[in-house]
């Protein structure tokens, strides 16, 4: 397989307001076709990025390339990059055919052409027939595919997506994920999307940059920004997750032996490690089982279970150990036969589910 072209690139790319750092040399490379997010906390620098690609805001330093064309001052009009805004930012006193056709009209391309690819922008949104209605006549989902035509119709290189689903409620979102994702593939346009929805990145993205105070934390797959997190903040913004303070015993070839509580737990190793290193031990909640009597594997804990409720098919419980730390642990809920409350517990997990991370919690940066 070829390697992936790349399309779009932020080269040491910082944006201080005032005095406040709000992107602090950002290095990233977008390949032709990809479907990449943005994801993070609010604050973080996610759209300020996203403005610094559309050419909507200037870099305090650093370069946006677009095949290798340094883009960095040139107009946002001029660029092959179009946006989508949550506010969908529609024409209220044009109707969905004008509001479309709007870019093209600009650009003084010819009405049959207008008319031909304004229908297949319908076609492909799921609007046809709804030409001559109103933004205020349409739901919310409509209005987005309204604005997401309206960007396409440009034929654009690179369709950036703030947020565009932030205002939709929970199932017609969910709905909108699987069009979007789609739509890309169908197009085999670069999407840039931006989110503060882990969920909505893990289902609809080809790669994650996870951005912490304008900073990228990890660049990565979905499965691979879930099952492998780098950092305590990267673990913990994906998913439900445990950080266990552990230290390493010794630390071999084939891996590391932790000590946990007074357990000895062995664990994959990372080049960063030294012996006698304070570690976190990240285990996902949904990957650790509950045990009455002792497990014959060494990827083991004991402690107390001092909270169990029923959490929609899953049981989700609390288990403090020897040593004070708490985990929480979600379970099927299938056959299950539930210790008491105040009973001595047993938590197991396989090896490869437990992941070493750096410890980022305090890592703030002024």
């Amino acid at each position: 397989m070829a390697d992936p072209q790349v399309l779009l690139s932020l080269r040491g790319l910082k944006k201080t307001f005032d005095t406040q750092e709000a992107l602090a040399g950002l290095d990233l490379d977008v390949y032709a076709g990809e479907f990449i997010t943005l994801l993070g906390p609010s604050g973080c620098g996610k759209t300020t990025t996203l403005r610094i690609i559309a050419g909507l805001e200037l870099p305090t330093q650093g370069s946006v390339f677009l095949d290798g064309e340094d883009i960095t001052y040139l107009a946002p009009e001029k660029r092959a990059v179009n946006t989508v805004f949550q506010n969908y930012a529609l024409f209220p006193h044009m109707n969905v055919y004008k509001n479309i056709a709007y870019g093209l009209s600009l650009k003084g391309v010819g009405r049959q052409e207008i008319a031909r690819r304004v229908g297949e922008m319908l076609e492909l949104v799921q609007l046809s027939g709804y030409e001559k209605r109103l933004p205020s006549q349409l739901s919310g989902g409509q209005r987005q595919r309204v604005a997401i035509a309206r960007s396409l119709i440009l034929s654009p290189r690179v369709l950036l997506l703030d947020e565009p689903l932030g205002a939709l409620d929970l199932q017609l979102r969910r709905a909108m994920q699987h069009e979007l994702k789609d739509m890309q593939q169908q197009l085999g346009i670069t999407f840039i999307y931006i989110t503060h929805d882990q969920e909505e990145a893990l289902t609809m993205s080809d790669r994650i940059a996870l951005m912490r105070e304008g900073r990228f934390v990890q660049l990565d797959t979905p499965r691979g920004l879930y099952e492998q997190p780098r950092t305590a903040f990267a673990a913990s913004f994906i998913g439900e997750t445990n950080l266990i303070n552990a230290r390493a015993e010794a630390v071999k070839e084939d891996g590391v032996l932790l000590d946990i509580a007074g357990f000895h737990v062995p664990c994959a190793s990372e080049d960063w490690l030294t012996p006698g290193e304070p570690l976190l031990l990240s285990l996902r909640a949904q990957r650790l089982h509950l045990s009455r009597e002792p497990v014959s594997t060494p990827c083991r804990l004991s402690g107390t279970l001092v909270e169990s409720h029923y959490a929609g098919g899953e049981r989700a419980s609390l288990v403090r150990l020897d040593d004070g730390q708490v985990l929480h642990t979600r379970a099927s809920t299938e056959g299950e036969d539930l210790p008491e409350i105040g009973s001595q517990v047993y938590v197991w997990w396989q090896q490869e589910s437990g992941v070493l991370v750096r410890d980022d919690r305090e890592d703030v940066h002024a």
